[in-house]
């Protein structure tokens, strides 16, 4: 199972949530709600059938969510990645070194599910080699 970390915030009558490597940003009344607002946020951004994302309270403010239908969640990954670059997907393809890009759109697509280490890879060509921070859930 692929989990992404998100936080609460207490905000008002309200809690924010957040999981800013997918891009959502979302609220509920309660915690409870700002879960089940959040699942539904991911589900309908990835907008498959059939997908379904489970929220895994944590400790504190941090929580995860994540799903055993693991590509059109890197799939989501690595649109929202690509967006905040401000890339096209024929930028991508040519920091990966192809001509086509169609092999990186498979990713984006969840027709393909990246190893580690390519995931690794297209993370950083997406970032112009920068990475992505993971913040990981607080004990």
């Amino acid at each position: 199972m692929l989990r992404f970390t998100g936080r609460l915030i207490r905000s008002g009558g309200w809690w924010a949530v957040e999981v800013p490597l997918l891009g959502i940003y979302t609220q509920g009344r309660t915690k409870k709600d700002a879960y089940a607002m959040v699942a539904d946020a991911v589900e309908c951004l990835v907008n498959r059938k059939g997908f379904k994302v489970q929220v895994f309270p944590g400790d504190s403010n941090y929580f995860e969510v994540g799903s055993d239908t693991v590509a059109p969640l890197v799939a989501r990954f690595l649109q929202h990645q690509r967006h905040q670059a401000g890339l096209t997907l024929v930028e991508v393809a040519r920091r990966l070194g192809s001509a086509s890009p169609n092999a990186y759109a498979r990713y984006e697509q969840g027709r393909c599910v990246p190893s580690m280490s390519k995931l690794s890879k297209l993370i950083s060509v997406l970032n112009d080699g920068k990475g992505v921070v993971i913040e990981m859930p607080r004990s």
